[in-house]
C-alpha cells in the first residue's frame, strides 16, 4: 500500500521537512515538504539522496556481547551491571554518556535525565561540543540565557547578510537558496563573507574578507570602536537595555587600524568598506557558524560581533541580529533538555541551587548533579587517565571527529567498559565496544528535532524497525529500570515529548526563555498530527512565529544584556617544523564521518576521495604535482591525502575535509591532527588553525580500480574507497611497482578462481591496465601508471553496470575512456542530477551561455543550487576560451 510520511531531514541544522513516499514493493523515495517553513519544498543534495542512505548493509541488527549476538536481555542487563559497579566502587562521576545531535529530543531527554537525576552525575555530554558550544557560552554571557534570537525570515528581510565562517553555500544549502532567492527579489541585498579560504559561498558574496584564521575579534572589535563612533551607535537602546558597554569598548580601542590590519591580514581600505556598510545598513544578520565556533577563542568571537548588535540596537527586530547557524539535525533539542555537560534540562542552569531543586523535585529523582560535569575534550582525558570506568557512547563516531583522535581511539581501547549505541556495526568507534546496541536509524525514528530557528518538528518512522533494532530512548530506558531506578517506563516517544514539554513550564513565569509547556497535556494522537512550530510556546499563548529580545528584556537577573570585554589575543599556531595553517571543514555531499551519505553513490561522485587544498604556489614550492598525494604531519599524527591545487586556498594554509575515516580511506582521519585545546568559556575544541608540515607523499605507483564487489581487505600505503553505482570505485597509491598485478589484483579483489582476464601493457610509459570479466559483466578493472592514472573515472565507474556483449566492448575497458561513439560526461558537478563537466561544457557550446539555460537542458543547478556557482565557473571559463 503506497504511503507518504511528512518527516524532518537528518542532517544539518537548517531542519528541512521531508515527505517520505513507500510505495507497494517497499521502495521509498523523497522530496521536499512545500509546508515545512524552514524549506518550502526544497532539499540539498544530501537530503535529495535520503533514499539512498537507507539499506541495511553494514547495519548492526543484534545487541553483541564483544562481537557476538546475544539476546537484548543478556546485553541490557550487563550494561547495568557494569554501570552500577563502577558507580558503586568508584562514585557515579566514574560513568559518562557522550551522546549526538543525531539523537531525537526523547532520546537526548532521556539521557540527561538518568544521568544528572538518577546516576547523579553530570558527566554527559555531546558531539554538539564540538560544533556549537561557543554560541552557548556566548549567549549566556550577553543573554543570560541561550537564545537564538531572530528567524529564518531575518534572512529574507535584511539588507546586509555577513557570514563569518559559514561556508553557507555547502554547509546549509536550503538556506542559501532562500537567501539567493530573496536576492533575485530585491537585487539590493549585499552579501559579505569572513573566511580564510575563498568557499563557494564567497564566490556568491558582494564582499569577501580573506581573513586570517582567528583574526575576527580584532575585527569585529575594530568594527565596534568605529560603530561607537558613528550615527549607527544607539545611545538610548545601550542605556535603557544594556550593561558594560564602556568596558568593552575600551577593550576594543586598544588596537588600531594598522594594528587591525595585520592582526586580520585585510587592507585597511578592506576593513574600512566593512565598517561603513555595516554602519549605513539598517537591517543587518550576522550568521555564523562553525569557523566561529570551532576555535580556542570562539565565545570571544561571539560576543565580540552580539556587541557590535546590541550597540546598534539591531538585535530582535525582523532582519537583524546575531545568528548562530547550528550544524547537527538535533543540537539545539539536545541544548533544550541538559544534553550538554554544564547544563540542566529546560535551558536551566546546574550552578544555580534552586534549578537542581526544581528539577530534582519536578523528576522526583533520588538525587541530581551537583556541579557541571566533563565536556568532551575533558571526558576522554578522564577515559584515558582511567578515572572514567564505564562509558555508554551514542549515535556518534568520536574516534574520527574528535581533536587528537589516535589518542582517544587508544583511551576508548583501553577504557574498563564501553558501550556503543549505533545503526552501523563497522565505525571505527563501535569496533572497540564490548557491548554494541544496534539503534533505530532515520526513516525508523519517532519523536522530535529543533532546528536553527527554534523550530521544533517531528521525525517520523515510515519503515519498520529491522531486525532487533531498538529506539536510543528504549536502549537508555531499560537500563535505567535495570539498575533500580523509576520514572523510565516509558512505552512511546509521546510520553517523553509531554514530560519534557510540562518540565519546561513548571515553575517558569516567563523568567526562563525556553517554554513549550502548551504542549504538556497533548495526546498521543495529538503528538503524532503535531505540525513544526517555533518556541517558545508557553500555556495559553496562540502558536506563532517568535524572535526574541525586541522590546529590550533579556534573561538576567535585571533584563539587560551584557556588553562582554574581550581582546583580540591571536596566537600563532605555526612554526619551524609546521608552517602551514591546517583548516578543517565540510563538503558539500557529505555529512559528518559518512556513515549515512558514504553509502549514496551520487553523493561520492563529486569528490571521491579525501584531500587537501593547497595553494598553487605551495605546491609548486614543495613539488607536489596536480593530484599527487600528500602528507601532512605535525606532534599527533599524519594523514596522506590527494592534491586539490587551486587558489581558494591562501598560501601558507591548507584545507582538508572532516569526513574521511578507516572505513573509507588507509590514512585520512584529519583530526589525528588537532590539538586537545579548547575555550575556556565552552569548552569547544579548536578544530581549526593547527600547524603542520606538507610534504609529497613517498609514492612511487599509483593505482585506479572500479570494482563490483566490495573487497574485504585493502593493502596498499594509499586506499580511498567510496560507493558507485553498480559497485566500488578505489584508488590506490604504492611505495614500489607491482611486481605481478594480475596475482595482485586476484588476491586483493577475491579473483582467484573465477574471472576471465584482459590486459594491456605500455612498457615505456610503465602504464598497465587489467580487466576482469564474468561473461558479459565487468568484475575489476585496474589501471595503474607511475604518476596520478589519467582515467575517466566517471566512465570506468558507468561500466560496472553495463552488458559488455562483445570482446571488443570488453577490450574497451582498457583504454580507459569512451569510444568515438560514447561521451564521456566527465567528472560530476551536479549531484543531484548526476551531470558532468563534459555535458555543461557541451551544453555551453550549443549556446547555453547561462546558468539558467544550462539547468533547462542538463537539469543541473535546478534542485539544491549547491553546483551553481561552479556551473557559472565553466560558462564563464568556455566563454574567456572562446573569445581568446
Amino acid at each position: 500500500m503506497e504511503r507518504e510520511v511528512k518527516t524532518t531531514c537528518p542532517y544539518c541544522g537548517v531542519g528541512c521537512g521531508v515527505i517520505a513516499r513507500t510505495d507497494d514493493t517497499g521502495a521509498v523515495s523523497v522530496k521536499g515538504d512545500p509546508d515545512h517553513p524552514a524549506n518550502f519544498g526544497r532539499l540539498c543534495s544530501k537530503g535529495s539522496a535520503l533514499a539512498e542512505t537507507l539499506s541495511t548493509d553494514g547495519r548492526a541488527l543484534h545487541p553483541e556481547i564483544h562481537g557476538k549476538s546475544v539476546r537484548w536481555d543478556e546485553a541490557l542487563d550487563l550494561v547495568a551491571s557494569k554501570f552500577g559497579e563502577a558507580i558503586a566502587e568508584h562514585g557515579p562521576d566514574a560513568v559518562a554518556f557522550y551522546v549526538s545531535g543525531q539523537c531525537l529530543t526523547e532520546d537526548y531527554y532521556v539521557a540527561n535525565k538518568l544521568m544528572k537525576g538518577f546516576i547523579g552525575s553530570g558527566n554527559i555530554d555531546t558531539n554538539s561540543r564540538l560544533c556549537m558550544a561557543s554560541s552557548v557560552a556566548g549567549h549566556r554571557r550577553a543573554f543570560g540565557s541561550d537564545t537564538v534570537p531572530g528567524c529564518y525570515e531575518d534572512l529574507e528581510l535584511a539588507d546586509l547578510i555577513v557570514l563569518v565562517g559559514s561556508n553557507l553555500a555547502w554547509c546549509h544549502p536550503v538556506l542559501n537558496q532562500r537567501i539567493q532567492a530573496a536576492r533575485q527579489s530585491r537585487p539590493d541585498l549585499k552579501i559579505v563573507t569572513i573566511d580564510p579560504r575563498r568557499s563557494v559561498s564567497a564566490d556568491l558574496a558582494d564582499m569577501h574578507l580573506m581573513i586570517k584564521s582567528d583574526g575576527d575579534v580584532a575585527l569585529f572589535n575594530g568594527l565596534l570602536a568605529h560603530l561607537a563612533g558613528s550615527s549607527a551607535f544607539d545611545q538610548d537602546y545601550v542605556s535603557a537595555h544594556t550593561i558594560g558597554f564602556q568596558e568593552a569598548l575600551e577593550a576594543a580601542q586598544t588596537r588600531s587600524l594598522s594594528d587591525i590590519s595585520g592582526e586580520t591580514g585585510l587592507p585597511i581600505a578592506e576593513l574600512l568598506a566593512f565598517y561603513r556598510l555595516f554602519e549605513t545598513t539598517d537591517k543587518i544578520v550576522t550568521c555564523y557558524s562553525q569557523g566561529v565556533n570551532q576555535s580556542s577563542i570562539g565565545s570571544d568571537k561571539v560576543n565580540a560581533i552580539i556587541n557590535c548588535h546590541l550597540a546598534t540596537g539591531r538585535i530582535g527586530r525582523p532582519g537583524m541580529g546575531p545568528f548562530s547557524l547550528t550544524g547537527q539535525p538535533n543540537a539545539m533539542g539536545g541544548r533544550e533538555v541538559g544534553g550538554l555537560a554544564n547544563m540542566l534540562a529546560a535551558h536551566m542552569n546546574i550552578e544555580d541551587e534552586a534549578a537542581r531543586d526544581r528539577v530534582q523535585r519536578f523528576w522526583k529523582s533520588p538525587t541530581i548533579a551537583a556541579r557541571p560535569g566533563l565536556k568532551a575534550v575533558e571526558m576522554f582525558e578522564a577515559v584515558a587517565d582511567g578515572r572514567i570506568k564505564a562509558l555508554w557512547i551514542m549515535a556518534t563516531n568520536p574516534v574520527v571527529s574528535m581533536p587528537d583522535a589516535d589518542r582517544v581511539r587508544e583511551a576508548i581501547r583501553n577504557c574498563p567498559f564501553v558501550v556503543v549505541s549505533d545503526i552501523q556495526k563497522n565505525t571505527d568507534t563501535a569496533a572497540l565496544a564490548h557491548v554494541l546496541l544496534p539503534a533505530a536509524g532515520w526513516g525508523e525514528k519517532d519523536g522530535t528535532v529543533t532546528n536553527s530557528e527554534r523550530r521544533i518538528s517531528r521525525q517520523r518512522n515510515f519503515l519498520d524497525l529491522p531486525a532487533e533494532t531498538r529506539p536510543d530512548w528504549w536502549h537508555l530506558a531499560e537500563v535505567a529500570k535495570r539498575m533500580g531506578f523509576k520514572g523510565f517506563d516509558y512505552e512511546r516517544p509521546a510520553e517523553i515529548f509531554v514530560e519534557h514539554a510540562a518540565l519546561s513550564g513548571f515553575e517558569n513565569d516567563g523568567a526562563r526563555d525556553f517554554d513549550i509547556g502548551a504542549k504538556a497535556q497533548i495526546s498521543s494522537d495529538a503528538f503524532e498530527a503535531m505540525t513544526p512550530f517555533q518556541w517558545p510556546h508557553r500555556e495559553g499563548t496562540p502558536e506563532g512565529a517568535t524572535r526574541f529580545f525586541a522590546n529590550g528584556e533579556f534573561y538576567t537577573p535585571d533584563r539587560k544584556a551584557r556588553f562582554i570585554p574581550v581582546r583580540s589575543e591571536r596566537e600563532e599556531r605555526t612554526s619551524k617544523d609546521t608552517p602551514f595553517i591546517l583548516n578543517t571543514g565540510r563538503i558539500r555531499d557529505q555529512w559528518h564521518t559518512m556513515t549515512r551519505t558514504g553509502k549514496a553513490a551520487r553523493l561520492s561522485s563529486h569528490l571521491a576521495e579525501p584531500f587537501v587544498e593547497i595553494n598553487p604556489a605551495d605546491a609548486t614550492e614543495l613539488l607536489i604535482g596536480k593530484a599527487g598525494l600528500v602528507r601532512l604531519e605535525n606532534a599527533f599524527g599524519s594523514v596522506v591525502l590527494r592534491a586539490l591545487v587551486t587558489e581558494r586556498q591562501p598560501r601558507g594554509s591548507v584545507f582538508v575535509p572532516m569526513h574521511w575515516n578507516d572505513e573509507y580511506a588507509a590514512n585520512a582521519r584529519v583530526d589525528a591532527l588537532l590539538a586537545p585545546r579548547t575555550d575556556p568559556v565552552s569548552g569547544q575544541p579548536a578544530l581549526k588553525n593547527i600547524g603542520v608540515k606538507v610534504s609529497p607523499a613517498d609514492i612511487a605507483f599509483y593505482g585506479f580500480a572500479v570494482v563490483a564487489s566490495r573487497p574485504e581487505r585493502l593493502d596498499a600505503p594509499y586506499w580511498a574507497i567510496a560507493k558507485a553505482e553498480a559497485g566500488w570505485r578505489v584508488e590506490f597509491g604504492f611505495d614500489k611497482p607491482l611486481d605481478d598485478i594480475e596475482a595482485w589484483c586476484r588476491e586483493t579483489f577475491g579473483l582467484w578462481d573465477r574471472g576471465e582476464h584482459l590486459a594491456y601493457a605500455d612498457g615505456p610509459r610503465q602504464q598497465q591496465r587489467h580487466g576482469f570479466f564474468d561473461g558479459e559483466r565487468l568484475l575489476v578493472a585496474f589501471y595503474a601508471a607511475p604518476e596520478p592514472v589519467g582515467v575517466s573515472r566517471d566512465w570506468a565507474v558507468k561500466q560496472l553496470g553495463l552488458r559488455l556483449e562483445t570482446m571488443r566492448a570488453r577490450v574497451a575497458i582498457l583504454a580507459g575512456r569512451p569510444g568515438a561513439n560514447q561521451m564521456d560526461p566527465g567528472a560530476t558537478v551536479c549531484s543531484c542530477f548526476s551531470v558532468g563537466v563534459n555535458q555543461i561544457v557541451g551544453a555551453v557550446a550549443g549556446g547555453c551561455h547561462t546558468v539558467e539555460a544550462v539547468g533547462k537542458q542538463l537539469n543541473a543547478g535546478t534542485n539544491c543550487g549547491s553546483c551553481r556557482v561552479e556551473i557559472k565557473g565553466i560558462i564563464d571559463g568556455c566563454l574567456r576560451q572562446a573569445a581568446e
